[in-house]
């Protein structure tokens, strides 16, 4: 009893600092139109659907990832249970109950290993390849919001109507889900051959409703909810000519009224992530690109979508992982506010394509956090109250305060690493004895909603 009493008082809180932890947004696209990523076929049962995603999830953990732009919303339909739109043709059928709500699932899960969920919204894109879609469908009761493009339709971007549908789907998930980021891709209009669909609007007048939609969802977001991230994926060429040694590509400008340019440069996004999915030499030299865009506003971030998806593919063949690896370290440099990384997509790296988890293992030595959103708040949280425990089956820590998310770092003679990231509703871990035995310092850092980091509580023995 003595000697369990000692132990219980050999940690004290004391009067010193501990290393900020490391920032670095990582990230992969988790696609659910055609199951290219989950769930890997319709119909499953839930337990099995929750099986899968639940792997994703946990598989990201042991690759360092700290977000998943998890998509809910591919063609006017849900993966989460909604008053507005169908239940997701990709799930259980068109308009069929899943019997749980994805979305609700994937925060649970992910929040609990320290990684975000981003809600990824096609916001235009109706009906694909003439696949059913559930009653209730868009499709169903506004067929005039209709535009046919190949063998697809969307709803017409400049009918004011369409535009407002879309931002009351979006901010419905925004308010009632914990989620952590809002993201776009970059179907705003059709890619060619399918851009001149018959609208009667001009280029110009295409770009002004895509703009009027992304500045009116960045107000309504940050109003509703500061702390959620907006961030878009647009082409990774704004025009061919930006840079100048970029002369070939789709026109995003043009073709699919998509002037992410302005965006950026006038903070309508939280971040950018142009899709350079090229290699880094070449007449789309991801390097010149990732140069580019990364100085439109350098107060804003841009983290390129990476295209770990063509190592060893038809597409670009010969390509290998130690070209995703060289991606990372330009876009690491050449970050002006912070670095990151999304990866198209998620089957690429869940199945090691090309040893792609070899790559990942040696860039992602450590756990990092996401960047911080400064302009969205910039308050930092109160330092907490914590106690340590040491017993025989480790060292239990509690804590009480305010926080989106808790840092446990850990340290021994002056080395610090981060052992944990946990959700704000987490106020308990324990430290196995192989761990904690080693140990003598540990801090529990606060983070605010919008990333911004506090005061850790410092305890040494």
């Amino acid at each position: 009893m003595l000697a369990t009493a000692a132990l219980a008082q050999a940690w004290q809180q004391v009067d010193e600092n501990a290393p900020e932890p490391a920032r670095e947004f990582r990230a992969a696209w988790v696609a659910t139109v055609f199951n290219l990523d989950w769930p890997s076929k319709a119909g499953l049962p839930a337990s099995q659907q929750k099986a899968e995603l639940l792997r994703i999830i946990e598989q990201a953990a042991r690759l360092r990832l700290n977000a998943i732009i998890l998509q809910v919303r591919p063609n006017g339909d849900a993966l989460y249970r909604s008053d507005l739109e169908p239940w997701s043709a990709w799930l259980s059928g068109p308009g069929t109950n899943p019997g749980y709500d994805p979305l609700a699932f994937a925060i649970a899960e992910a929040h609990r290993r320290g990684i975000e969920i981003h809600a990824w919204f096609n916001p235009f894109r109706a009906t694909v390849s003439s696949r059913p879609v559930g009653r209730g469908h868009i499709s169903r009761r506004q067929p005039g919001w209709l535009l046919k493009a190949g063998s697809t339709t969307m709803l017409n971007p400049a009918r004011q109507q369409a535009r407002g549908h879309v931002l009351r789907v979006i901010m419905d998930v925004v308010r009632r889900y914990n989620i952590d980021g809002v993201h776009l891709d970059d179907y705003f209009y059709p890619y060619p051959p399918h851009h001149n669909v018959a609208d009667g609007r001009t280029p110009a007048q295409r770009r002004a409703a895509i703009d009027s939609f992304v500045q009116e969802l960045y107000r309504q977001v940050k109003q509703a909810k500061p702390h959620v991230r907006v961030g878009i994926s647009p082409f990774g060429i704004w025009q061919p000519g930006f840079p100048e040694q970029v002369q070939a590509g789709v026109n995003a400008y043009e073709d699919l009224a998509c002037d992410a340019r302005k965006w950026l440069a006038r903070g309508w996004v939280d971040y950018l992530s142009p899709q350079l999915y090229w290699r880094c030499e070449g007449p789309q030299s991801f390097p010149a690109l990732m140069q580019w865009w990364s100085g439109i506003n350098p107060s804003r971030p841009v983290w390129p979508g990476i295209a770990s998806v063509r190592i060893d593919s038809k597409e670009d063949p010969g390509r290998k992982a130690s070209e995703i690896g060289r991606q990372i370290a330009y876009s690491r440099q050449l970050a002006h506010q912070s670095s990151g990384q999304l990866f198209w997509s998620w089957k690429s790296l869940g199945t090691n394509r090309g040893g792609i988890q070899k790559v990942l293992a040696g860039c992602y030595k450590s756990l990092a956090l996401p960047p911080a959103m400064p302009w969205s708040g910039s308050t930092r949280p109160a330092c907490p109250s914590v106690q340590a425990q040491d017993a025989g089956n480790g060292c239990t820590l509690t804590w009480q305060g305010n926080a989106r998310k808790w840092v446990v770092q850990v340290g021994s003679k002056g080395r610090w690493f981060t052992l944990d990231v946990l959700p704000g509703n987490c106020s308990r871990i324990t430290l196995p004895p192989r761990v904690a035995n080693t140990l003598d310092r540990i801090a529990v850092r606060p983070i605010s909603p919008t990333g911004v980091s506090g005061t850790p509580c410092i305890l040494a023995r």
